[in-house]
Parts: structure tokens; sequence; C-alpha cells
């Protein structure tokens, strides 16, 4: 938050330095004493696995993207549109929306229901369905048991 502040104002008088770093340990203080930072609105505890789950996301929605081109491009490639149940085993509501939200992102692939325990979703092709059913992705999706409820 400090950082935050010192990048919007530009100050580096020492005494406005040090209300800045007072104004941003407080604001810090009272959100947390205010119980406003809950671990899925601010998801600090799994920051470190959401970057590495966002690099294979990205490989992922670049992969389905050439497939749905090469689907659109080539009449001989099939198209053969579904609507499958997919299992999941996220434990927290943070990791089910990550990975129903994961799924919509994927080029060829639409959420369309989240449930307890499975996501029913609209895949435009068989490879699709297969890709999904193989639970690969709903692997990859980080998930913080511990702050399960």
């Amino acid at each position: 938050m400090f950082l935050f502040w010192f990048v919007l104002s530009g100050h580096t008088e020492l005494w406005l330095l040090l209300l800045g770093i007072a104004s941003a340990g407080l604001t810090i203080f009272l959100s947390a004493r205010m119980n406003f930072m809950d671990h899925e609105g601010h998801p600090f505890h799994i920051s470190m696995r959401l970057l590495h789950y966002f690099l294979y996301l990205g490989k992922e929605i670049v992969i389905a993207n050439l497939d749905v081109v090469k689907r659109i491009l080539s009449p001989g490639r099939s198209i053969s549109p579904q609507i499958i149940q997919v299992p999941h085993n996220k434990k927290t509501d943070l990791g089910k929306v990550i990975y129903a939200n994961s799924i919509t992102l994927t080029p060829g692939t639409v959420t369309i229901e989240l449930t307890e325990n499975e996501i029913k979703v609209h895949a435009l092709s068989k490879d699709g369905v297969d890709e999904l059913q193989s639970g690969r992705m709903s692997t990859k999706v980080p998930d913080d048991e511990a702050q399960s409820s």
C-alpha cells in the first residue's frame, strides 16, 4: 500500500514519507481489525500458485484459440457441440470459481452452471470434452484446503 501511495504522491520529503507509512499501516490495521480482508476477496495466501496457474492458463488459452481457428477455417475439422457435467474436487468457493471461469476463458468451452460437485459445460468439440474430462486443468487450479469452510 505504501508503494502505491508513494507512486501516486511523488513526495520524497521525510515527514511526508513517514506520514505515508503511518497512513498505510493504519489502513491495514483497521482493515484487519474490521475483518474486511478475507481469504476469498484478497487471496494473498495463494498468490504464488496463482502466478504459476495464470502462466499455465495463458498457454491453454492460446492452444484453444488455435484449435477454434483451425475448426473455423478447415471444413473437414469436426465440430460436435455437447453439454457435459465435469466433476471437480475444489474445496473452497474461490477454487470452484477460478476453475469455472478458467473453463469459460478457454475458447471452445463455456461454463453454464456451477454446483457443489460439478460444472455444467458447453463444449464445441469432442476434443474439448476429452480435455476437460481428463481433469488436468482441475488439478492445476489453486485451491487452499486449509481455508475451506
